[in-house]
């Protein structure tokens, strides 16, 4: 991804700034200096740059559950500052920021100030090469190589020559810093889907209405009694009168295909949150409920739009639904979900 060029600044020097990344504080610096200028600051402190980078890292570590890498304390960062300052995971962005940037917890100031042992001046060796950090915190205060910010002990101040190109290309720039932190996330959960849709808490979730009305209301319609057994909680379930729940988190497959897709007891899916379903206890009960489901569903409604969901699983749905072949997917992400920090149902 190109960023855009200027005659008067050493751009070059700016891409560098994501070269040899080992962590994802460099990605998390940056998106927090372009939203603070394009708040209208140009001196701003340190403390409430590491509290916009913990802020834009909440969800994805907390919700989402992305490992960033042994290396990366942002992570154990904000899982301690969740219990220190008592901040929900799904929690707003700004919420989180105001918290934190006003915290006068002793604890909180010295969890953020952490960051402030590598990443203000390491941020700036593109264009101080082979200095130490004494020598690029006294350069800085000079904007000698046209460098990005000057750096103090308590805050930064940023050059007014970049200030002008970040404000007028803000957009690009955090997506360049998306774009690269994505790749560098993908890179450390290869097995994990869709990870670009996992940077930015969505403002809402789609509704599951349709996959409610055209699919399991048809289900429950054309059952033998209009009723069927929760698998988790046994209890009878009608139309009208159920959840439309996902079998593995949908904060870790990130989507709604209808074959991760059941009916389920409504209170039980609410205190099911983001929990996995142990296979040993769920698998059989839900094989049976989606085999059912799909032969009901092909025979009164065919083309049912809804079936297409299946054909990754089942390339032929007239004689290939195996319980085999369903398990084949489920379970490797049940692992890798387990693996990234899902907790199980008990």
């Amino acid at each position: 991804m190109q960023l855009p060029k200027s005659n008067k600044l050493p751009i070059n020097l700016l891409a560098a700034c994501f070269n040899h990344t080992v962590a994802t504080y460099k990605y998390y610096w940056l998106l927090s200096i372009v939203e603070s200028i394009n708040s209208g600051d140009s001196i701003i402190s340190k403390k409430d740059l590491f509290s916009t980078m913990v802020s834009n890292a909440w969800y994805t570590v907390n919700y989402f559950h992305i490992s960033f890498g042994k290396q990366d304390l942002i992570q154990d960062a904000i899982k301690a500052l969740s219990k220190i300052e008592n901040i929900s995971i799904d929690e707003k962005k700004e919420k989180i920021f105001k918290k934190l940037s006003n915290s006068i917890n002793s604890e909180t100031n010295r969890t953020l100030l952490h960051f402030d042992k590598n990443v203000p001046h390491w941020f700036l060796s593109p264009w101080f090469p082979r200095q130490s950090e004494k020598i690029i915190y006294e350069k800085s205060k000079r904007f000698e190589n046209d460098c990005l910010y000057a750096l103090n002990k308590e805050y930064i101040e940023v050059n007014p020559y970049w200030k002008d190109y970040i404000i007028e290309n803000s957009k690009i720039l955090k997506n360049f810093c998306y774009w690269n932190l994505v790749l560098f996330l993908q890179a450390k959960n290869p097995n994990v889907p869709d990870i670009p849709n996992k940077i930015i808490k969505q403002p809402n979730r789609k509704s599951l209405n349709r996959q409610r009305i055209y699919f399991w209301d048809l289900f429950f319609s054309h059952t033998d009694n209009g009723y069927i057994k929760c698998i988790y909680s046994g209890k009878d379930l009608t139309i009208g009168d159920y959840a439309v729940e996902h079998f593995i988190p949908y904060s870790f497959v990130s989507h709604d295909l209808i074959w991760n897709l059941i009916p389920a007891d409504k209170s039980f899916n609410s205190s099911k949150s983001d929990k996995l379903p142990p296979l040993e206890k769920y698998f059989n009960s839900f094989f049976t409920l989606q085999k059912a489901a799909i032969e009901i569903v092909k025979d009164k409604d065919p083309n049912n739009a809804l079936l297409e969901d299946y054909l990754t699983i089942f390339p032929n749905l007239d004689n290939s639904i195996s319980e085999e072949k369903f398990r084949e997917v489920i379970q490797p992400l049940i692992t890798i979900a387990s693996n990234n920090g899902f907790e199980f149902l008990q």
